[in-house]
Order: C-alpha cells, then structure tokens, then sequence
C-alpha cells in the first residue's frame, strides 16, 4: 500500500530547504512511502529578494513545484518547514495555510498526520514556540500531530551547538546566514521524515 507524504516547505536563504531535502529522505526510507517535495509561494517583491541576496539562494530550489491547498488533501501525512518570524511561522506559510478553509470545512484533513521543522538564526530564537504554535493550526484542521521522541538519542547531544526539539527538526543559521544545516541537525530531520512516514503507513492500513 502506498503512503503518500508530501514535505511542504518555505525557505528564503536554503536552510529550510536543506531540512526539507533530509526529511524527504527519511521518509523514503519507508517500504510503500512515495514522498513529494513542495514549496509554497513567495509574498515578497522580487526587489526586495534581490537586495537581500534571497533571490540568488532561492536559485538552488527554484525548480521545486508551488504546492496548492489540494496537496494537502491528496496526502497521508505532511511535514511542513518554515523559518521562524518572531516566533512564528513565517507568512508565506500562513498565507498558504490561511487558504485552507474550505478543507477545514470538509473535514478533508481530519486524521491526517501533521509534523513541523524549522530554522532560527540563534540559539533562543523561538524554534519551540514556531513548531507548537504551527501545531495549533493543524488541530483545528484535525490532523495527527507528530514530533520528535527521545528515542532520537540526537536530542540529547550536548557536545556541540545543535537543533533539534522533540516538537520537530530545527537548525540554526546564524544571524548572517552563513551557518548551515550540521549533520546532527539534518540527521535528525531524516528521522523525523521517516517516523512520520512510519506512522502514517499504520494508521493508513
């Protein structure tokens, strides 16, 4: 039987993209798991993206389709990664999730499994309070909510500086940008894509 996870992400330098490329991985690692990588679309002008050097980062994933609300309902499980504003998913993602109304009202996505990574650019950037308060979003919809248990023993590393919740995947970007996803971070994510996916081929029997 085939589990369909569709990993939908925003990412405006590449580090949530880098994320996003690991859970996919991970969740291919699931007998019958057929995984699609999908971003959502940009709010900010093309200027803007070029001032900040976005647009050329953006580049490395331009190839990646724009998911549509729909892909949401065609999946068994999805993953979704946003960078953090303020403590918050960023407003690409909550301009696409915002569309999502008339499945809310269709129960289209009730029982369906929902996970969240993220990035920061410090240490106490909010990572927790983006991934649980994106949680709420996807309890209104009905969705199972799945993080990142202990038996991860990657969470527990202290030796070095490192993402990773038990509410999702995170990384740490600096606040220049110029850190990128390390391997216990990404590690984790391949963990979180493919115990999602584990999970939503249970529940999908």
């Amino acid at each position: 039987m085939t589990t369909r996870i569709h990993v939908i992400f925003y990412s405006m330098y590449g580090h949530v993209y880098k994320m996003a490329e690991a859970v996919a991985e991970g969740a291919r690692q699931v007998s019958g798991a057929e995984v699609k990588l999908l971003q959502v679309p940009e709010l900010v002008p093309e200027e803007v993206l070029e001032k900040s050097g976005a647009k050329a980062a953006r580049a490395e994933f331009a190839e990646i389709p724009f998911a549509v609300v729909d892909d949401l309902a065609a999946a068994d499980a999805v993953i979704f990664g946003t960078p953090t504003r303020f403590g918050n998913m960023c407003a690409q993602m909550r301009n696409f999730l915002d569309q999502t109304g008339g499945l809310w009202m269709s129960g289209a996505l009730v029982g369906k499994v929902g996970s969240v990574f993220t990035s920061t650019a410090t240490q106490h950037g909010g990572q927790e309070t983006t991934i649980t308060s994106f949680h709420t979003t996807l309890l209104h919809q009905g969705m199972v909510i799945v993080g990142v248990p202990y038996s991860e023993a990657r969470l527990m590393k202290m030796d070095e500086i490192s993402g990773g919740t038990p509410y999702g995947a995170s990384t740490l970007a600096g606040s220049d940008g110029s850190r990128q996803p390390s391997e216990n971070e990404l590690a984790i994510a391949r963990f979180q894509g493919q115990h999602v996916a584990e999970i939503a081929r249970k529940l999908n029997r």
